[in-house]
């Protein structure tokens, strides 16, 4: 059976992953070397030769994550801003502009508006949503990236993958979608149309809370050229301890991808049903208004909840600060079940712009836990309420 008819969790544990030859190890060796000997000047063993530009378990992992997207080349760098970053630089030149979602996580906006701003690269922030708004977005300047994350983070949105791709090619632009959220166990957005996916490893790829990293992964050669040449050139690679552990966590994404949605469809269920709760933004939900199209380029609905509560910025602080299994902490996708209140934790960057979240409003990221317990975490916190 070729590669390319395997399933999903087939891939996810042998794709870049052959046994080591001279002794049989089933897990590969990690290269921790940062140089290798030659065959003479220019006589590369296997075109290795300084760790920057390549490395052994880096380059597995690179294998391992294209094999899952779809695509033909990833690149793994050393965090999800460092591969947006040079992904940008890569792609763009200044006077180019880049249309994203008036929800975008606020790392990547302050990226886009206040560092590579500088250097000459535009935004208009606009709901993805709204395709007319888009395409009126996109004709009004120089467009290079169309940019979404669907589901988005933290309001829960869905984005019509392959809609959104069309008017980008139309215009000549890009669709770049970070599949943080969903993971490419749930969804592969290269199959939809998406010219290239962006991901933060360090979330549910990773899937531990014990390694930080980021991951470009395209289908197109010329666009890989460049994006690994800027990978070489600029070096922000991932190191071969990080390689190493992004790759084991990546081999159970699906076994921990099922589970976390189930907990998340659990848990929003749960709080659909509190008088304290104004709104659950959990995909899986009918009432939810992207709910039919996550069925559709979805496979399952994650395990990233967001409620609002009635009782505003003093409820959600209150629940935020009253869980024990649920740990108040920045980040998601781990296998413990982390809270987050986004306007003052991983969004504060955006406070005062269109992006800002809304102050009532707490982030889940459901664990794999037994959700029993996460329900009576959130049950014994809501009692802090008044």
């Amino acid at each position: 059976m070729s590669a390319e008819n395997q399933g999903f969790n087939t891939r996810a544990v042998h794709a870049g992953q052959a046994f080591e030859p001279r002794t049989g190890a089933v897990v590969p060796p990690v290269h921790f070397s940062s140089t290798y000997a030659q065959d003479g000047i220019g006589g590369l063993r296997d075109g290795y030769e300084y760790g920057r530009g390549t490395n052994p378990t880096r380059d597995a992992l690179q294998e391992q994550l294209a094999a899952l997207e779809g695509g033909t080349h990833a690149y793994s760098f050393s965090s999800g801003l460092a591969a947006e970053d040079s992904l940008i630089r890569a792609l763009a030149r200044p006077g180019d502009h880049i249309v994203l979602g008036n929800d975008a996580y606020g790392g990547t906006y302050r990226l886009i508006s206040r560092v590579l701003g500088d250097w000459g690269i535009g935004n208009t922030p606009v709901d993805m949503a709204d395709l007319d708004a888009v395409r009126k977005a996109v004709a009004a300047n120089k467009t290079r990236f169309v940019w979404v994350e669907t589901p988005s983070n933290p309001l829960m949105k869905i984005t019509d993958i392959e809609a959104l791709a069309a008017v980008a090619h139309d215009a000549g632009a890009l669709l770049v979608v970070d599949n943080t959220f969903a993971s490419p166990y749930l969804q592969t957005p290269l199959a939809l149309g998406a010219d290239v996916v962006v991901h933060s490893t360090t979330k549910y790829i990773g899937g531990h809370s014990d390694v930080v990293g980021g991951a470009i992964v395209v289908k197109d050669a010329e666009l890989a050229e460049k994006i690994g040449f800027v990978q070489f050139a600029v070096g922000a690679v991932s190191g071969p301890m990080d390689a190493f552990l992004t790759t084991r966590g990546l081999k159970t994404l699906g076994v921990r991808m099922d589970r976390h949605s189930d907990n998340g469809q659990a848990v929003a269920e749960w709080l659909l049903e509190r008088p304290e709760v104004e709104a659950v933004l959990y995909p899986g939900l009918p009432s939810h208004p992207g709910h039919e199209l996550a069925k559709k380029q979805m496979k399952k609905f994650g395990g990233m909840v967001s409620v609002q509560f009635k009782g505003g910025e003093a409820a959600a602080r209150t629940v935020a600060e009253n869980t024990s299994v649920f740990t108040l902490a920045e980040s998601l996708g781990g296998i413990e079940s982390l809270m987050n209140y986004p306007s003052e934790m991983t969004h504060a960057s955006v406070k005062g712009t269109e992006l800002a979240v809304p102050v009532n409003l707490i982030r889940l990221s459901c664990g794999i836990e037994d959700v029993e317990d996460l329900i009576a975490d959130l049950e014994h916190a809501f009692t802090f309420l008044k």
